[in-house]
């Protein structure tokens, strides 16, 4: 998905397999495209014959239209396989106004002043957590574009914090093995 005000996005498949290898890519492509601010770059899974990890980025901001135009084309020289439109409208973002700012623990008002995350959920209860509650960010904030909003799945950890449902490190499946 892509901000609703975004009036231009594409859709970049690398080929990645993992979600950790399509954040690095996304990164690392944003960096090499020296992308302006107000640029928005998520991660969708594709479950089609040919399971993986394509990329997505949109103008958030005035301005940013033209530099994702001049993307598209770098990209696509690249070899990328580059397209109109988001793959899909669950998309999982990293790159987002105010991403830099989510770092050590801050309160859930801070993450919202601070980034374009519009609501923070927990996991598993229905209630809305108090502005005030504090949020370990892990330097790992990874918001979903649901209904047109970015929200951010938190869950319940040590102390009455919250953490952010995804984990940085996850154990692969069948790790001992």
């Amino acid at each position: 998905m892509t901000p609703p005000s975004a009036p231009y996005t594409i859709g970049i498949d690398t080929g990645a397999a993992t979600l950790r290898e399509a954040d690095h890519l996304l990164q690392a492509l944003a960096a090499g495209l020296s992308l302006p601010g107000g640029i928005f770059g998520c991660t969708h899974l594709v479950r089609d014959g040919h399971p993986r990890v394509t990329l997505s980025l949109a103008a958030g901001a005035a301005g940013a239209e033209t530099a994702l135009r001049t993307a598209r084309d770098r990209l696509a020289a690249q070899g990328y396989e580059v397209r109109d439109g988001a793959p899909d409208e669950a998309g999982r973002a990293v790159l987002y106004p105010g991403a830099g700012a989510l770092t050590g623990t801050l309160t859930l008002a801070e993450v919202l002043t601070r980034s374009a995350i519009e609501q923070v959920t927990v996991v598993g209860t229905p209630d809305e957590p108090l502005p005030s509650t504090l949020l370990v960010t892990r330097e790992h904030v990874r918001p979903q574009w649901q209904s047109g909003r970015l929200v951010l799945a938190a869950m319940p950890a040590a102390g009455g914090t919250l953490v952010p449902f995804e984990d940085p490190d996850p154990t692969p499946c069948c790790a001992d093995h």
